[in-house]
């Protein structure tokens, strides 16, 4: 099984992109999206971007991802 989650791209650099995702910047490659532009987001795999999905997709993915987190904590 494969899991990629979506990050932000913040800037770009060559083929290389800066990303956050929960106030945590990585620098990434994008040499599989070169189409993709600063405030994209991009599904983030093994530090390779390897696709760009809208917006809305993408926080509805981070909502449930942070969901799923949420799960065993102790309240």
């Amino acid at each position: 099984m494969c899991l990629a989650i979506p990050v932000r791209i913040v800037s770009i650099e060559g083929d290389e992109a800066e990303t956050e995702i929960a106030g945590v910047r990585r620098r990434i490659s994008i040499a599989l999206t070169p189409e993709a532009k600063v405030g994209d987001y991009v599904l983030l795999h093994t530090g390779y971007a390897i696709g760009i999905v809208d917006e809305a997709e993408a926080e509805e993915t981070l909502k449930l991802l942070e969901e799923i987190a949420n799960i065993g904590e102790v309240h």
